[in-house]
């Protein structure tokens, strides 16, 4: 057996080298329509969603079996109160979701998979996450971003029969990506996968393992040196939980989803096979997004079934506790806030159902609405669950058992907002997720142009992309100036006694001012557009709100053409983009007039230690440990805390 090369030190990059990084990783090619990239670029494509698409029926016969075999389950097994307390949720739980086949619902029938849709998969995580947020991010953890999802994408014929099985009925996977010193900037990642014969040899620390301190197979994430007959770079590996030298050193603690088996994982000298590696060397990233392009989809399931507890709540609540003589529901300070939860949670289902069936049809490509549905739903559902809070008053801060213990009904509203907070951070945090959309929102721009803003092309390459900028602008700009939004009958099959074509006028009308804003922006700030992630965020933040109000419309004629509470889906759709047209203006107004330049001046002078005087007159209750743990490769001193459950 050849010796092994000692690992190389944690890679040092530039902010370019990085950047270069993760657009190497991107998917660059749109051989699909895309409703959100046409939005993006100032076309409402209202036929890319409308009439919404369906589940075949057959789907829907057994998406809608296994969900009320879920929902029975939930019912009778899932302790919620007890996990809560516990920090753990009981194997017996598992185990019973293993004989469910919860563990196996988006893996196909043939590798002992339920073979679920992607609308019944979220509809299924919406269930399991209410009755515990921390048992949907175990399912949603394995099988969103664990084994099952990149193999089915990018796995061997080998490896699919070797390992879904497997992950369908006994094993928990994890997906480890993140390091103590890297998080979104994957260019800097240290573990190291060496060749060596038909091996690798797997070396590092990763960092919030979900599902690592259980899991029986675990998706890797390591750089392979290049050298001869290797190209290198950052791969995807299968490894088995139980190999020698795999420690999971810590069990992660957090402030929300207390049953969440999250470690720390060492390798030290972890032998791989070749034939567990999923895909080329260097293809490791790619398999990551293009993975998250759907698995995203699970955390705004999660949000989705969060929403709808939160309205559950308000209306039994507002309507039992009095204050002045009536229900604290018809104060209209309170009743406002129950009117955003009624509304948002309609917006935010009509979101997920719509790009859930869009990438079970896979006509679309679909990684833009995905994005924004993690983005929005993340957000949104905070937004709520802190409103619930608001509304329930003190026994919204109070716990579920003291509730209980006191002799009130035990309702866990502080327990939500602990638990949502989690998903504004993963898989993308809400300030990344803003740029990875603007990249993907101006990729059109940067296709022709890119070459005429960026400071290191060459004069000759810069005068071509000049002549392809010209040709593709004088195509594209006079397209903003007018459409059917400017029309006062346009959508009118949207008019049914409660009248959405307005709102479809104004998402029409604010598609191409959203284009012409950013067109704008490129002509001003050219090279260093990149840099203005505050402006970028609000483009963003608007495009969302967009999507938001098309779903919603569309959603609610789907509803009243198959006379399912059509009347009522209007009136929240009405609701819910009125709401959203007042936060797109206000988007808008700033994205001219904002503080982004004087709060740039006013970071320096923290970082300075110009502003140190302000934080006199406190204690810090801190230890004085490093704030980022040693990662140094080599074997463990911690003692193991994995924990398979059989």
């Amino acid at each position: 057996m050849s010796a092994v090369p000692q690992s190389p030190s944690r890679p040092s990059v530039t902010e370019r080298e990085a950047r270069q990084v993760a657009e190497a990783a991107r998917e660059q090619d749109w051989r699909k329509p895309s409703f959100a990239k046409e939005l993006f670029l100032g076309r409402f494509r209202l036929d890319l969603i409308h009439p919404h698409p369906l589940p075949a029926d057959e789907d829907a016969r057994r998406g809608e079996a296994f969900l009320a075999k879920l929902r029975d389950f939930c019912e009778t097994t899932v302790d919620s109160a007890l996990i809560e307390r516990e920090a753990r949720i009981p194997d017996e739980v598992i185990t019973g979701l293993k004989e469910l086949g919860a563990f196996g619902m988006k893996i196909d029938v043939k590798y002992g998979g339920l073979g679920l849709t992607q609308v019944y998969y979220n509809k299924a995580l919406a269930l399991i996450g209410s009755a515990s947020p921390a048992v949907g991010a175990l399912l949603s953890a394995h099988q969103s971003i664990g084994v099952p999802q990149p193999l089915k994408l990018f796995g061997t014929r080998e490896q699919k029969e070797t390992f879904l099985p497997r992950c369908a009925r006994t094993d928990i996977s994890a997906f480890l990506l993140t390091e103590p010193d890297v998080g979104s900037d994957p260019a800097r990642l240290a573990t190291t996968a060496v060749p060596d014969g038909d091996s690798y040899v797997l070396d590092g620390v990763k960092l919030w393992t979900t599902n690592g301190v259980v899991a029986d197979l675990l998706v890797v994430m390591a750089r392979v040196p290049r050298s001869e007959g290797h190209r290198g770079g950052i791969t995807a590996f299968v490894v088995e939980a139980a190999s020698e030298g795999v420690t999971v050193e810590n069990r992660n603690a957090f402030m929300g989803l207390r049953g969440l088996e999250n470690g720390v994982t060492r390798f030290h000298r972890v032998r791989v096979p070749a034939a567990h590696r999923i895909g080329e060397e260097g293809q490791g990233l790619k398999i990551a997004l293009t993975t998250l392009n759907t698995g995203r989809l699970s955390l705004p399931a999660m949000c989705v079934g969060s929403g709808k507890w939160c309205l559950k709540i308000a209306r039994e609540w507002s309507a039992a506790r009095e204050q002045w003589g009536k229900p604290v529901a018809l104060h209209e300070a309170v009743g406002s806030k129950i009117a955003f939860i009624a509304a948002t949670t309609f917006a935010l289902e009509a979101v997920l159902d719509l790009s859930s069936q869009m990438a079970d049809e896979d006509r679309n490509d679909i990684r833009i609405e995905a994005a924004l549905a993690k983005l929005y739903g993340s957000e949104m559902a905070w937004l709520m669950a802190d409103e619930l809070v608001q509304i329930r008053g003190g026994r919204g801060f109070e716990t579920a058992g003291s509730l209980r213990a006191r002799g009130e009904r035990a309702v866990p509203a502080e327990q939500m907002l602990r638990d949502l907070r989690i998903n504004r951070i993963f898989e993308g945090s809400t300030e990344i997720m803003h740029l990875l959309i603007a990249r993907e929102a101006v990729d059109a721009h940067l296709s022709v142009a890119g070459d005429l803003i960026d400071p290191d092309t060459s004069l000759s390459d810069k005068a071509r992309a000049g002549a392809n900028a010209g040709v593709f602008y004088a195509k594209w700009l006079p397209k903003l100036v007018a459409g059917p939004g400017q029309l006062p009958g346009s959508y009118g099959e949207f008019r049914h006694g409660i009248d959405l074509s307005p709102h479809l006028r104004y998402v029409e009308r604010t598609a191409r001012k959203l284009a012409r804003s950013t067109f704008y922006a490129m002509s001003r700030w050219q090279g260093r557009m990149e840099t203005k992630q505050g402006f970028l965020g609000r483009i963003v933040d608007i495009g969302a709100e967009l999507f938001a109000m098309s779903a919603a419309c569309v959603r609610a004629e789907l509803l009243r053409g198959r006379g399912e509470h059509g009347r009522e889906a209007y009136q929240l759709a009405d609701a819910f983009c009125s709401q959203s047209r007042i936060r797109v203006d206000e988007l808008f107004a700033r994205l001219w007039t904002n503080t982004d330049d004087l709060d740039r001046k006013v970071v320096r002078g923290v970082l300075t230690g110009t502003y140190a005087w302000l934080e006199q007159g406190i204690v810090d209750p801190s230890d004085d440990g490093p704030w980022i743990a040693d990662a140094t490769p080599g074997p463990s001193t911690r003692v193991d805390v994995h924990r398979p459950i059989r």
